[in-house]
């Protein structure tokens, strides 16, 4: 048997690796595949090593292998870049800010000593992005739909952070980068952006969220509104609130069973109590009665709840009270009026109810005075003659006409 021995490595090579002192060259990158917001400011980290009698001259990185220049002299980076290294713990980064499309690049860090070089190879790979929110195509009230914000690479442990109409939302769910609506309502439509947290002034551009929905919120106003005049013509305009808009408004007649008209608008013919129905693709929903009595025209309205209800007792209590309040003042004007009977000398306008009342004698069958006539006179041109005697046991308090009337001696009257 016989043993073969294997050539040992050429030194030269052994040198590439490990120095005279035995240190080793080595530059290790904390990451090597970094994702960045457009915008935002980007730090690349590492370590390195080298043979321990070697000291360091300069340090700085570059985007090219070939040349290896300074990026920080480049126009492209000036301004842009700041380098950190710590010759003692072998610590270097660099601080690249606002980030830009064209800086989508790999990045090399190298370090020269007084006595040779090296370059970090394989670089860092520098990718950008921007936000982007996708949402569902229009979505239906009551279902679901889930937003998501989307980048074009993968950044580093992000917290993202949703804004509706320029406002955060803090009350929805969010899981990673997605925001879920469940049950959808017609309040979630509207425009949607996100944001990483630390970088909330880099939002993505808004997204319009549509939510399709049934009528609701159906009403019916009046024109003109206020007391009807006799002869005249109102219209009745349906109104709503819908997703899509409304297709169709069908008018009804409460107690008929088909409809009496259509169309956004309807001029009724008589009176009644009329509501409208607006009706899209998604459904439909009935405004509450309009009800038109004589000249005024009064509005029930569905309300909910204890208070609602109460309301409107309240409102027929009272009308009913002003109505009977009005009849009673009609009825009894002169209730608290007495008969009297007064002397012929005595004079009405001294009493507190007749102060302003002139005593007036009428001599209704004088021959020789016809102008004391009660049908001639001013005050009572619409008052018929009436003819009383008192002997024949005729009162005047006892014609209807003349009930609060009392009787003067010598067949006068004083009013």
């Amino acid at each position: 048997m016989s043993f073969r021995l294997v050539p040992p490595l050429p030194v030269v090579f052994l040198l590439m690796i490990v120095g005279a002192s035995g240190a080793e060259w080595s530059v290790k990158y904390n990451q090597q595949k970094i994702c960045a917001l457009k915008g935002s400011t980007v730090f690349m980290n590492g370590s390195y090593t080298h043979p321990d009698d070697h000291i360091v001259t300069e340090a700085f990185w570059s985007i090219n292998t070939d040349k290896n220049p300074d990026m920080s002299k480049d126009p492209n980076y000036s301004g842009r870049v700041e380098y950190f290294t710590d010759e003692q713990k072998k610590h270097f980064s660099l601080k690249l800010s606002n980030v830009e499309k064209k800086d989508e690049r790999e990045f090399y860090f190298r370090f020269i000593t007084d006595k040779d070089k090296w370059l970090g190879y394989p670089g860092v790979q520098l990718k950008t992005t921007e936000l982007c929110v996708e949402t569902p195509g229009a979505v239906t009230e009551g279902g679901a739909a889930v937003l998501k914000c989307v980048t074009t690479c993968n950044l580093t442990a992000p917290t993202f952070i949703w804004y509706k109409n320029g406002r955060p939302l803090t009350t929805k769910t969010t899981i990673n980068n997605q925001l879920h609506l469940q049950p959808v309502s017609s309040e979630d439509a509207g425009n949607y952006s996100c944001a990483v947290n630390g970088y909330e002034h880099l939002p993505s551009p808004d997204h319009n969220l549509t939510v399709r929905y049934p009528p609701k919120n159906v009403s019916v106003s009046i024109s003109p509104s206020g007391e009807i005049v006799d002869d005249s013509s109102v219209t009745l305009t349906c109104s709503s609130d819908a997703n899509p808009p409304v297709e169709n408004y069908t008018w009804f007649k409460e107690g008929g069973v088909s409809p009496v008209g259509s169309g956004h608008s309807y001029s009724p013919l008589q009176s009644g109590s009329y509501y409208c129905e607006a009706r899209n693709e998604h459904g439909a929903q009935r405004s509450a009665p309009f009800v038109i009595r004589g000249n005024s025209v009064t509005v029930f309205v569905a309300l909910a709840g204890t208070f609602g209800i109460a309301a409107l007792l309240i409102v027929i209590v009272w009308m009913k009270r002003r109505k009977k309040q009005n009849r009673n003042m009609d009825e009894d004007l002169y209730v608290n009026v007495n008969h009297k009977t007064l002397p012929a000398t005595d004079d009405v306008s001294s009493f507190p109810d007749y102060k302003n009342i002139e005593c007036i004698q009428v001599h209704p069958h004088n021959e020789d005075d016809g102008d004391d006539d009660a049908c001639n006179m001013f005050d009572y041109e619409n008052v018929a003659d009436v003819v009383v005697n008192p002997e024949d046991g005729d009162d005047a308090c006892s014609i209807p006409d003349y009930e609060n009337v009392t009787v003067c001696d010598d067949q006068t009257f004083t009013i």
